[in-house]
């Protein structure tokens, strides 16, 4: 019965942990495309919404990048990582509500805030 619940246990960590990169990917693409819609000379909320973009987009690369490694990585790197991610995404979502057209790029940081979320708890399970 153990040997059913470690499988359960590992299946679901796997599952989550491919959630949470393939919402990263998502999130990546939209983030970057959102970035080079804004116009580079404009106002100084523009570059924000612009610097913003472009940072989650690199994070969530590096996110996808790393939860997709079979290397040994350590639990805390790991943790550390995704946790960066979930709270990039959440700033990125808040500058691009302030913008209008970019509905698309804070749905994409909500989702991959909340797969970011449910692959923490995984891993704390």
């Amino acid at each position: 019965m153990t040997s059913t619940t470690s499988q359960q246990e590992l299946f679901r960590f796997l599952e989550d942990r491919f959630a949470c990169a393939q919402a990263c990917t998502e999130c990546a693409r939209a983030c970057a495309l959102r970035a080079s819609l804004v116009d580079p000379d404009g106002s100084t909320d523009q570059e924000r919404v612009r610097r913003k973009g472009i940072m989650c987009a690199e994070v969530c690369d590096a996110t996808c990048r790393m939860l997709s490694e079979q290397a040994g990585q350590d639990e805390a790197t790991l943790r550390a990582q995704v946790e960066w991610c979930r709270t990039v995404c959440l700033e990125t979502a808040q500058a691009f509500d302030e913008h209008p057209g970019a509905e698309d790029g804070a749905k994409a940081c909500r989702e991959c805030a909340q797969a970011c979320t449910d692959f923490l708890a995984t891993l704390d399970a």
